[in-house]
């Protein structure tokens, strides 16, 4: 597994670190985005779908209560945090969303391994100051990233 860390000091380059992450992507690939409450897990998946120029960081919020927002045709957004049971996740259909050639960006994710592909990309976010973070980028040995 490749690891590789960044540190951001503001929304503005958190933002900035999704877009340039975003132009390393494969045309298909599940990115859990892992950290804390207000880690900046929503504020990283703004500058990813910017950077895949499928949405302005304006339009992406946060899909607590939708759940799944689709920006364009293959760009998913997921959140799981009110998800309480496996059963739940299940019902929600991400089987065939996984097997589309989309990019699928999953916050809290890791809190049902089981449902999870084993090739994905893993960036887990923690608050280092009031507007630092520490990004750490994890790639799975089956997830394919453009060199």
């Amino acid at each position: 597994m490749k690891s590789r860390i960044y540190h951001t000091q503001s929304e503005e380059a958190t933002i900035a670190l999704g877009e340039a992450l975003a132009a390393e992507l494969p045309s298909k690939a599940l990115v859990l985005l892992i950290g804390n409450l207000g880690a900046g897990k929503t504020t990283l998946a703004k500058g990813i779908v910017k950077g895949l120029k499928a949405a302005e960081p304006d339009d992406v919020s946060s899909p607590t209560f939708t759940l799944i927002h689709e920006y364009g045709s293959d760009v998913y957004h997921i959140d799981l945090y009110r998800m309480d049971t496996a059963e739940q996740v299940s019902g929600l259909g991400l089987e065939e969303i996984f097997d589309r050639p989309a990019i699928v960006l999953i916050e809290w994710g890791e809190r049902f391994p089981d449902l999870m592909p084993k090739e994905r990309i893993e960036i887990r976010l923690r608050t280092t100051g009031e507007d630092s973070r520490e990004i750490e980028v994890s790639i799975h040995p089956q997830a394919v990233v453009r060199e």
